[in-house]
């Protein structure tokens, strides 16, 4: 009787390289990054009363709240256009970030079941992170696009650059959530100081000003966060006749650029311990 080899024995770990990410494993697993989207797609809304309706309230009464702080009391200037509107332009962009930053941080600890037990590539969980939160940014986006119909506010060419400025979003929230992801894996005191970060990037981005207000002493400075050239492209796509500082732009594009290079190298080099200290 003979007896039947073994099946040769497989070992699976994390590659050893630092420069980047295994486009060949990302297109074999592509059907689990699907599954992930769409399951933090449901529980974000299950089990609510009002469902998809918050993601309308949210932009619309954080639009109310500031326009009656920001535009009647504090009088900001808000570049010739109703102050609700072009609040509004800044808080799509900038909920969105929020909302892929905080999911993104929080990711893989949340999974931390699934990564101890099984192989994926683990850049799947802070991608799909910026991935979801997209429904809600379309959703959002047709209430703003009525609201500049309903003002008669003409659309430009400049609409065709928006894609763009979305692009740079996603990017960007890409970029900060693979360091965030990766630093909370190891220091868990990133999970506190995350709601503290997200109010002082709120204030730090052109949300509830332009970007027009700062000095042009501190202008380089202060467009080294990726969301001023996002929220001021966003502004200039949809309002028309807003300015666009190009330095800024250029500024934003160098800045995410970096952040997802160096996030990605950080995140690769997390990866290969990440079973062991999650």
């Amino acid at each position: 009787m003979t007896i039947p080899a073994a099946p040769p024995a497989r070992f699976i770990h994390a590659d050893d390289s630092w420069y980047g990410i295994d486009l060949r494993d990302l297109w074999e697993y592509r059907e689990l990054l699907y599954f992930l989207v769409w399951r933090d797609v449901k529980v974000r809304y299950k089990q609510t009363l009002l469902g998809v309706a918050w993601v309308v309230l949210q932009p619309v009464l954080s639009t109310i709240l500031f326009t009656v702080i920001f535009g009647f009391l504090v009088k900001i200037p808000s570049e010739g256009h109703p102050y609700a509107l072009f609040a509004f332009c800044g808080l799509l962009p900038w909920i969105y970030f929020a909302d892929s930053l905080n999911r993104g941080a929080n990711g893989l600890i949340a999974n931390a079941n699934l990564i101890s037990k099984i192989y994926f590539p683990r850049i799947f969980i802070p991608l799909a992170s910026v991935i979801a939160p997209l429904l809600d940014f379309l959703l959002s986006f047709i209430i703003l696009i009525a609201a500049i119909f309903v003002l008669g506010i003409p659309l430009t060419w400049h609409i065709l650059a928006l894609p763009l400025f979305a692009g740079l979003a996603c990017l960007a929230a890409l970029g900060a959530g693979l360091w965030l992801s990766a630093l909370n894996v190891r220091y868990r005191d990133i999970a506190y100081a995350m709601p503290f970060l997200i109010q002082i990037w709120l204030y730090a981005s052109p949300v509830v000003y332009s970007a027009t207000l700062v000095p042009p002493r501190w202008r380089v400075l202060y467009a080294v966060n990726p969301l001023v050239a996002v929220i001021e492209g966003f502004r200039w796509s949809l309002l028309g006749d807003t300015k666009l500082d190009s330095a800024v732009v250029l500024i934003g594009v160098i800045a995410v650029a970096i952040a997802l290079f160096s996030g990605l190298i950080y995140f690769k080099r997390t990866e290969q311990v990440l079973a062991d200290v999650i």
